[in-house]
């Protein structure tokens, strides 16, 4: 027994050993790569504690639950924490807490050349689900009742792959072989940049011009956010007073401060997103929503100022174009794949609005890696695994008839081409699509795909949630906010937020998501997807059809048009977009009717005071929109009268602010000239949420006072 454990101990050296070295091969290459150890949790720690105490790695880190060997330990949750980090080796432990797919995708980032990144999970692995899986196991499922074709996919694909380690606790080390090595990269020929990528986007950077945006593209780990810092730090010592920064997340930019500051070393972090130099200038972070109110309210902006917005996918196309406006040198920096968002579907959506403002903008890509040479393993694997490169979908010719057709899960996990296909069109339509959305989309509880696909090629698609039905107790101690079971995010809002019990008795279908090719847009192909899903919902006793998005004018149009009908809006920012959620419904039977009814009579009673306090920042665009749903009232003899005082005479518009906020709910009903359009948003902005129209009063006033004569005529 003795010679039996001796034995396995020197096995274990040597293959620990062997895999120190295929590090150092590795290194001289400057890639990193995947080593998968499988098998009991015991033997794969200490396994994985032998290779973390035999070489003297540079920073390693060990994730999963507090039981772990050695430190530092960090909580899956928490792997987003060291986005900028540099580790040589990385140990991603599943046993306990399950296999978390965005600490892969972040972690993989953070591992330096030579370095390998050490996933443990049980064998087999894929066949059931693991406790991770309790993040969407919405209420009333428990996370062990769900399918787990994600899982399955992932161990497939690490079984069949040729650039990974395979390391069964108890077996023989499985080394893959290295090609030869790849020629050098080419020299920067600058002393603060790494590659000639990064050194030509720093000197585009600083020589950014009026009314010429900058649009800067990159992998991950291609250095665009340390471009950023390098170009703040130049134009801070040398031209610019102040530079503004925003991006979703203080996180998202440290980088970019890290830069600054070990570049201006005569200058002072005085906040975590403010950093002063001696003489004055100045680099600050604003996040999305405090930037807008702050361009709203005339503080930012203006000649000489400058805007970096990083991980620019990740915000709204709509506020893009308001900051483009008012920033005269203005740069967007996106991530092209990867769970910070799709610099692809970015690009191809805000074109549009920089060809239309900015004829002379510019494409920029950065291409080579920083932190590896190209040919990485570990960042192919990554890839592969997670779908970070999921490419788009053929466009293929628009046909008279639009047919739609349910998904197959369980067909789909095991059709790579078509998945791929499939998440590469949710990738390049919605700027928040992450490795947890992929998960999702294979294994959650009440998740439903609808399609349109010609010759193999996925047009668009659409994904559902399954909502509500919850008894009435459970429905009360929801409303008076007591219980707050998981998921179900539409119906349980409209419980929480409008009190209604019903909301949440009855049942609903989400939409999640729905995309469509770029090339077939405006072709009805997600109304037709919405058509023939809600005709399939009320065949199956669905009470009601919901969507909840940022509130943008073209979008709620969109729905709007389909019969929805608005029934909540946020009454905060969301502070990664800058924008204000709202809800829409629609009613499939005679329960959904009489919910629906409620919910609306709850809204269009509550929409005026929110207007004139806690929604004073919403478009007036989308303000317009939703005066269209109130109900129709008519303007008397005295309205019309205080109206023609404040149109035609001096009449103080304050004293008639009722007869203005009337004629403008009419005046949302009728058809109107562009120029009338123009004068209901202000009348609007004006008498619903008290914003002047002009900072100067009497210009304020002259302003308004035509606004109400331009929609006299058609109102009457």
């Amino acid at each position: 027994m003795l010679e039996d454990r001796e034995l396995g101990s020197r096995q274990q050296q040597r293959r620990v050993a062997a895999l120190t070295h295929h590090a150092q091969r590795l290194a001289h290459r400057r890639w990193r790569q995947l080593v998968w150890l499988s098998g009991d949790a015991v033997q794969c720690r200490a396994l994985a504690k032998a290779l973390w105490q035999a070489y003297a790695w540079q920073a390693p880190l060990w994730v999963g639950d507090e039981n772990a060997p050695l430190s530092p330990l960090l909580s899956p949750r928490k792997a987003r924490m060291r986005l900028g980090a540099e580790h040589q080796l990385v140990v991603l432990e599943t046993h306990v807490t399950g296999f978390d797919p965005e600490a892969l995708g972040a972690l993989a980032g953070t591992v330096t050349a030579g370095g390998l990144l050490v996933l443990i999970t049980p064998q087999p692995w894929g066949e059931a689900p693991d406790p991770d899986y309790a993040r969407f196991a919405d209420y009333p499922w428990h996370w062990s009742d769900l399918t787990c074709h994600y899982l399955a996919r992932l161990a497939r694909q690490l079984k069949t792959s040729t650039q990974i380690v395979r390391w069964h606790a108890g077996q023989a080390l499985n080394l893959p072989r290295l090609p030869l090595c790849n020629a050098d990269e080419t020299e920067s020929g600058d002393s603060d940049c790494l590659t000639a990528d990064q050194a030509y986007a720093v000197k585009q950077l600083v020589g950014l011009k009026r009314r010429r945006p900058l649009v800067i593209t990159a992998d991950r780990g291609r250095g665009k956010s340390a471009a950023l810092g390098i170009a703040c730090a130049r134009l801070l010592m040398k031209k610019a007073k102040r530079i503004v920064l925003t991006a979703p997340r203080l996180s998202s930019v440290e980088s970019v401060f890290e830069r600054v500051v070990a570049l201006c070393p005569d200058g002072r972090r005085v906040g975590p997103g403010h950093f002063v130099l001696t003489q004055g200038s100045e680099l600050i972070f604003l996040p999305p929503d405090r930037l807008t109110e702050q361009i709203n309210a005339q503080q930012q902006g203006g000649d000489g100022s400058y805007l970096m917005v990083d991980e620019a996918a990740a915000i709204p196309a709509a506020l893009l174009g308001q900051w483009l406006t008012v920033f005269p040198r203005i740069v967007f920096a996106t991530t092209v794949h990867g769970y910070e968002g799709s610099g692809r579907g970015f690009a191809l959506r805000f074109r549009a609005t920089l060809d239309r403002l900015t004829p002379q903008w510019k494409a920029l890509v950065l291409d080579a890696p920083i932190r590896w040479h190209r040919g990485d393993p570990l960042e192919t694997v990554v890839n592969q695994l997670l779908l970070l490169k999921a490419s788009l979908p053929i466009a293929q010719r628009q046909e008279s008839i639009v047919a739609t057709e349910t998904i197959d899960r369980a067909w789909l996990a095991k059709d790579d081409t078509a998945l791929e296909k499939l998440f590469g069109l949710l990738v390049q339509s919605h700027y928040r699509t992450s490795p947890n959305d992929l998960r999702q989309l294979l294994d959650g509880p009440g998740t439903a795909l609808r399609m349109v696909e010609q010759q193999h090629e996925p047009q668009a698609i659409l994904v559902t949630q399954e909502e509500g039905g919850f008894e009435a107790v459970l429905a009360n101690q929801v409303a008076r906010g007591e219980r707050r079971p998981q998921g179900h995010l539409l119906a349980q809002s409209l419980a929480t937020h409008a009190g209604s019990r019903e909301a949440l008795t009855a049942r609903w279908r989400r939409v999640v998501r729905i995309a469509t090719h770029p090339e077939r847009r405006r072709q009805g192909l997600g109304q037709a997807l919405l058509h023939d899903d809600m005709a399939t919902a009320k065949q199956q006793g669905i009470a009601l059809y919901g969507a909840t998005f940022g509130a943008e004018a073209s979008l709620l149009r969109f729905w709007l048009t389909l019969g929805f009908s608005p029934v909540r809006l946020g009454i905060t920012r969301e502070a990664s977009t800058g924008e204000f959620a709202v809800m829409v419904a629609k009613a499939l039977n005679t329960q959904g009717e009489a919910v629906l009814a409620d919910l609306c009579a709850r809204f269009q009673a509550a929409l005026p005071s929110l207007l004139a306090f806690e929604l004073k920042a919403l478009p007036a665009s989308v303000v317009v929109l939703l005066l269209e749903q109130m109900p129709s009232i008519r303007l008397s003899a005295r309205d019309w009268q205080d109206i023609e005082d404040v149109a035609t005479a001096h009449r103080d518009p304050v004293l008639a602010r009722p007869a203005l906020q009337a004629l403008a709910r009419e005046a949302s009903r009728c058809a109107l000239t562009e120029m009338q359009q123009q004068s209901l948003r202000q009348v609007a902005a004006w008498s619903l949420q008290n914003r002047a129209l002009s900072n100067a009063h009497n210009d304020a006033v002259k302003a308004l006072r035509l606004a109400v004569n331009n929609l006299i005529e058609p109102v009457k």
